[in-house]
């Protein structure tokens, strides 16, 4: 291989691949054909909508067009238990689509979980979709190297998230390297900048030191002059919608019903060891060692709470919370880690159809892409992820919800700070929606060149 070849396979491609529509069919919105036709026109793109607003029709079509144009099989990529509610909408909406295993002959739109990507080969398809893309947000994680490797040449992409970047701005990065656009250092360079000068800060416990003066120092934050820029760079390959008004169309049927939110603090039994009376968590250890100290109190309150004979969705995060909730609360049933896939997806598939009353599981095995409205009561125990909570609430409390939606929170004293944090961390989301949407109309591009054409020369000093 010689060093031009090696250049080429490892750049990504930026320019505009799109089309006009090919196909654009009446059972869209005027809002959901208005984010696909620019998809298509752009070739490669991302659709941030909220939970509801019909990212998987939205989905079938892009992929519909890519077929027709390109006579070529496309993949589109779920979280577990998702690939069949997706093909359920793909028959309802006349679209043909069907289950992948890897390994057979394929045509047309291909629907896999992402937990089988490797039994598939890149070079079978002219393009990829990303349902609940924001598993690329791990900058370091296996998972989003292996989706951004298989994606590096494929001509037409498109993620689909209603949660682009729940922790921070700087997790956009991912989602633009997987595109082809900036890649995440080169983004991290051209629009933020950190304390310490460094491409990865760090935080340093020094002795005397304030530790959050360490962590600000840390942080990635905008350059004085580029929070502007970046939003208008954004919208030149994302589009962000929390309802349809959002992009100048009437919201009609897309208002959400209320969402209640009530937060139960427990008394603890016992105490941490050496404490006289129960004092916030501080420290991650103190909140883990206060989770697993209070799971008896906890579970009891939540056993309490959905002893109403209504469907119920039950959050926990930790195995011995999900095997004593199954004990307290006889009608449920749980899906848990151990179970196998096709197990998971049975209990899904029953829970959503009202054959089981109760159901109890982890918001990282069940909280993405799944459509619970047939529910309207959630428990759920506090944690540092926003994304989890968001998505977890969001599977109940979505457009086409009628009911009001009630999230009991059951949380102790010492946990008060996780609560905090959560809160925080929804701020930060609403901002980034806020100001995506308003730059949207402002879009820029940001042209990079990826062809080296340029003869390499010896220097002349050598």
């Amino acid at each position: 291989m010689n060093y031009a070849t090696f250049l080429e396979r490892k750049t990504q491609d930026s320019s505009a691949l799109g089309f006009e529509p090919l196909w654009m069919p009446d059972f869209l919105f005027d809002f959901q054909q208005a984010l696909v036709s620019w998809a298509i026109r752009k070739g490669r793109a991302a659709i941030f909508a909220d939970c509801g607003l019909g990212k998987t029709p939205m989905q079938l079509v892009w992929a519909e067009n890519m077929v027709r144009k390109e006579n070529r099989p496309v993949l589109l990529l779920t979280p577990l238990a998702v690939s069949a509610q997706t093909i359920r909408e793909a028959e309802k909406f006349g679209i043909e689509a069907r289950r992948a295993i890897g390994g057979q002959r394929l045509t047309g739109i291909n629907v896999t979980n992402y937990e089988r990507l490797h039994h598939f080969n890149p070079s079978d398809f002219c393009a990829v979709v990303c349902d609940e893309s924001s598993i690329l947000k791990s900058f370091d994680g296996a998972r989003r190297m292996e989706i951004t490797e298989f994606m590096r040449k494929m001509p037409y992409r498109l993620l689909c998230t209603a949660t682009a970047a729940p922790n921070d701005y700087i997790e956009l990065g991912t989602s633009s390297e997987a595109l082809g656009e900036l890649g995440y250092m080169d983004m991290l360079q051209r629009f933020f900048k950190n304390d310490q000068n460094t491409c990865k800060p760090m935080v340093y416990r020094n002795k005397g030191q304030n530790f959050q003066q360490l962590d600000d120092r840390a942080k990635w934050r905008f350059k004085g002059h580029a929070e502007i820029p970046f939003w208008r760079w954004m919208s030149s390959w994302a589009r962000a919608c929390r309802r349809p008004s959002d992009l100048g169309f009437e919201d009609h049927a897309f208002i959400l019903p209320p969402l209640l939110e009530e937060y139960y603090v427990v008394e603890t039994q016992t105490l941490a060891p050496g404490m006289l009376f129960s004092l916030p968590a501080v420290s991650l250890p103190e909140q883990r060692e206060e989770r697993r100290r209070t799971i008896t109190e906890r579970c009891e309150k939540v056993a309490e709470l959905v002893d109403d004979g209504e469907q119920a969705l039950i959050w926990c995060h930790l195995n011995d919370e999900g095997n004593l909730l199954e004990e307290l609360i006889p009608e449920a049933e749980q899906v848990s880690g151990e179970d196998e896939d096709e197990e998971k997806e049975k209990k899904f598939l029953a829970f959503a159809a009202g054959e089981i009353r109760d159901l109890i599981t982890k918001p990282k095995i069940g909280a993405w892409g799944l459509n619970f409205q047939n529910c309207a009561h959630l428990t759920s125990f506090p944690s540092h992820s926003f994304e989890q909570y968001y998505q977890a609430v969001r599977r109940c409390w979505r457009f086409g919800q009628k009911r009001a939606v009630r999230v009991d929170m059951v949380t102790t004293e010492g946990e008060r700070d996780v609560l905090g944090n959560l809160q925080r961390k929804a701020e930060a989301a609403d901002r980034m929606f806020s100001s995506l949407v308003a730059e949207m109309n402002h879009a820029m591009h940001l042209e990079r060149s990826n062809n080296f054409t340029a003869a390499m020369e010896v220097p002349a000093w050598l």
